[in-house]
């Protein structure tokens, strides 16, 4: 009985707000200390829309088994990314203190691309992406934000199997939709 109350509890604790933003929203600007390949940087979305769309997406924690599942997905797929000329960018609220290593792991970000610290959720929390009932921790929301900083796509879900196809086949979508210059 302990044990699937304990199970109940930790699938409640995890249930994401389900108050993602919504297609065509703007998104908000923000600016972020990150890793990438262990080396820290500073993430600007505005100046990461410059370049081409932007894939973000919010995870819970560096060094949990979805976290690092998710990680390594998009790391396997980011080849296909920048093909679109997406850049992607993973941020958290959760494990701040080992981003570094995270970004430079092999079996999680292998260096590829960039993750960020969100100090109190505060960028999870302009974006609609925390847990129901921990709001201080990001849920696993994958966006897809087009250049001019609206929200293209949204993929809402604790399993972290599905992000990299869903955003990798929105911004292929949006890219084959974009207005010839």
């Amino acid at each position: 009985m302990r044990r699937l109350a304990a199970f109940a509890l930790a699938a409640l604790l995890s249930l994401p707000a389900l108050a993602a933003l919504k297609t065509g929203a703007a998104a908000p600007m923000f600016t972020a200390p990150a890793w990438l390949a262990g080396k820290q940087i500073r993430f600007d979305l505005a100046q990461a829309l410059k370049r081409g769309p932007v894939v973000l997406y919010f995870f819970p924690a560096a060094h949990t088994p979805g976290c690092n599942v998710e990680a390594s997905l998009f790391s396997q797929a980011i080849d296909k990314f920048k093909a679109q000329g997406a850049t992607v960018i993973g941020i958290t609220a959760g494990n701040l203190d080992s981003l570094a290593k995270f970004s430079m792991e092999t079996e999680h970000c292998s260096g590829k691309f960039a993750v960020a610290a969100d100090e109190g959720a505060k960028i999870a929390k302009s974006f609609d992406a925390t847990l129901a009932l921990k709001p201080n921790l990001s849920s696993r929301t994958s966006y897809v934000i087009a250049q001019d900083g609206r929200i293209a796509f949204v993929h809402d879900a604790m399993n972290p199997n599905l992000h990299v196809r869903e955003t990798l086949r929105a911004v292929t979508e949006l890219q084959a939709n974009k207005p010839a210059k």
